[in-house]
């Protein structure tokens, strides 16, 4: 299947959102560019096969749904490395555990089992 809608984050700090983002919610390094002076200009990361788009600017934005298989664990783990829970784990109507939380720069996230 093509794909032809992917996400993107905005950091300020890439390489420091990168090393947060690979930390806390297990994301994969795909790809990284950088400039002549070493600043990181694009990256790609793989969510299972999936993959979020990190690029320069300023933060913030409607924020980012992942699915994972084991939300409970993986709000642990995020909490574990310092990321600012926003709503603590709630079992959904439509059938979703899920939580969310905000990265080190304000990027807001959202993560549970709805696959839509």
């Amino acid at each position: 299947m093509s794909r032809t809608v992917y996400a993107i984050a905005r950091y300020q700090d890439c390489q420091a959102a990168i090393d947060f983002l690979t930390g806390a919610f297990g994301f994969r390094v795909h790809e990284v560019s950088k400039d002549d002076e070493g600043r990181i200009k694009h990256a790609e990361l793989l969510v299972g096969d999936d993959l979020i788009m990190i690029g320069p600017g300023r933060a913030g934005g409607p924020g980012i749904y992942v699915a994972v298989e084991d939300v409970d664990a993986h709000h642990d783990r995020a909490r574990a490395a310092g990321a600012e829970i926003t709503m603590e784990l709630v079992d959904q109507p439509y059938g979703s555990r899920e939580y969310a939380c905000e990265d080190p720069e304000g990027n807001p996230w959202y993560f549970g089992t709805y696959r839509p």
